[in-house]
């Protein structure tokens, strides 16, 4: 990554990270904390994308707040908002100046047989 952030200033690494990088990340701290998606290696790995310059989109727009991208399926934790934040977009600081918003779409999370996953959605203002 570092050295891709060299040649593109406009870079956009996004996915499935299976890491809540924060204690906000998810809907019960106590349970989660230094678990598997939540471990220290995991939220230093994360850490370090940071350290090399990009910036974690849904967290610039929303900070301090817990929203989630990935439900259980079991005991409708959809429903119950039990949630983590494990999918992310993250962008170089020139890319964060040219957006205009950063959420998720729970709609497909609601559909009849969806993916455990809600899309992260980042917004550019029009240039």
């Amino acid at each position: 990554i570092a050295k891709q952030l060299k040649i593109y200033p406009n870079l956009i690494v996004l996915g499935d990270f299976n890491i809540a990088p924060n204690i906000c990340d998810t809907y019960n701290p106590q349970l989660w904390e230094g678990n598997i998606l939540c471990s220290n290696p995991e939220r230093d790995a994360f850490k370090q994308l940071l350290d090399f310059g990009l910036v974690d989109s849904l967290a610039y727009f929303n900070p301090d707040k817990s929203i989630f991208t990935w439900w259980d399926y079991r005991n409708f934790a959809f429903r119950r908002k039990q949630g983590l934040r494990i999918d992310h977009i993250l962008v170089t600081p020139q890319l964060i100046q040219q957006t205009k918003s950063c959420y998720v779409d729970t709609k497909p999370r609601q559909l009849e047989r969806p993916s455990d996953h809600a899309p992260v959605v980042l917004e550019f203002v029009k240039g």
